[in-house]
């Protein structure tokens, strides 16, 4: 079930580059709130507050309730711009949610057991995750933290699609509406192959014949 987490926000009046510049520096993170019949409002957050959730899955694909002086919406996050190689967050977008009405988020791939599994035990088998996050539909209150993939049973060889992972009630991927050519690859358990190393004759062989082809020096 869905999880609800609670950011204090606060309304910002100023707009533009140069009011952002100017909250960034003063700890802050330009943000807005948009969606549903209300219209869209500029906030700012403390970039403390922002750096700490943004350490946990959860900011993600979570429900958030946001809290503007005791006003509480329900949003998700839609968009983050990070500074390209400061730890800073430049700016976030939100989407107000109406609890009555599906929604489609990105959730995480939580995969498990897999280093346990006769694929994990087996010498010279990747166990390789094709795919880290899901697109699913759901009402807000089925929404999943995330997707659990228990490779327990997997066997050298084993290809995990989408279809053939275990769904929470109310929740679905919408993608495998579209035919079987989207019901992609989750995890491949391939074999790598080794190449054979030549026996010490055939070695001394190969050297002769070489040496055989090669002109001789004068």
């Amino acid at each position: 079930m869905a999880q609800s987490h609670e950011i204090k926000v606060e309304r910002r009046n100023d707009e533009g580059k140069g009011a952002s510049r100017r909250l960034r520096r003063a700890g802050m993170v330009p943000a807005i709130v948009y969606g549903g019949e209300l219209k869209p409002v500029s906030i700012q957050i403390a970039h403390k507050d922002v750096w700490h959730a943004s350490q946990n899955e959860w900011f993600y694909s979570s429900i958030l309730d946001l809290n503007l002086g005791g006003d509480v919406q329900k949003v998700l996050l839609r968009d983050m711009q990070r500074h390209p190689f400061r730890q800073l967050v430049m700016h976030l977008d939100f989407q107000r949610i109406n609890e009555n009405e599906a929604i489609r988020v990105r959730v995480p791939l939580q995969f498990v057991n897999g280093d346990t599994s006769v694929a994990g035990k087996t010498a010279g088998v990747v166990i390789m995750h094709e795919l880290t996050d899901v697109e699913v539909s759901c009402l807000p209150g089925n929404l999943p933290t995330g997707i659990r993939v228990d490779l327990s049973a997997l066997q050298p060889g084993d290809i995990v699609h989408l279809s053939a992972l275990e769904l929470p009630e109310g929740v679905e991927i919408p993608e495998l509406r579209l035919g079987k050519e989207h019901d992609h690859a989750v995890v491949v358990a391939r074999q790598m192959r080794a190449e054979a190393e030549p026996e010490a004759g055939e070695e001394g062989a190969d050297a002769a014949s070489d040496a055989a082809a090669s002109p001789e020096k004068k």
